[in-house]
């Protein structure tokens, strides 16, 4: 019975070209390995390999540690800040917007202008005037 299961297993032989492009998908940051081991059907021994001999970024004696959660967590805590800040922005838009309508307003219907003319003098300020 134990030499009908040695027949049925499979040694599998991998070009180099595909090896790389493993690699390469790895780093470009698109796949983690469990999702290339899924895909490929190819242990993570076997990728973990692959990147430690093919890898651009990795140096010898260092270990690749893949920290998902965290930086998945960090991505979704910059999209929440991004769309707090986006909120924001939109809420002065809105300021802006009303009180440029209010200095309309005010020019037009009361005839007083209050947005600063370059041409007036400046005042003297609060010191005394002469009586005429």
């Amino acid at each position: 019975m134990k030499s009908n299961i040695r027949l049925l297993k499979k040694h599998r032989h991998y070009s180099i070209e595909f090896k790389k492009q493993i690699v390469a998908d790895f780093e470009s940051g698109d796949f983690s390995v469990p999702q290339l081991e899924k895909l490929h059907g190819v242990s993570n021994k076997s990728i973990y390999d692959w990147i430690y001999k093919f890898s651009t970024f990795n140096e010898k004696g260092f270990r690749v540690v893949e920290m998902k959660d965290s930086s998945s967590k960090k991505l979704q805590e910059l999209e929440a800040k991004n769309k707090e800040l986006e909120a924001a922005l939109g809420r002065k838009q809105i300021q802006l917007d009303y009180l440029e309508k209010m200095i309309e307003l005010a020019k037009s219907e009361l005839d007083i202008d209050i947005k600063k003319n370059y041409s007036t003098p400046q005042s003297t300020g609060s010191g005394k005037t002469k009586k005429k």
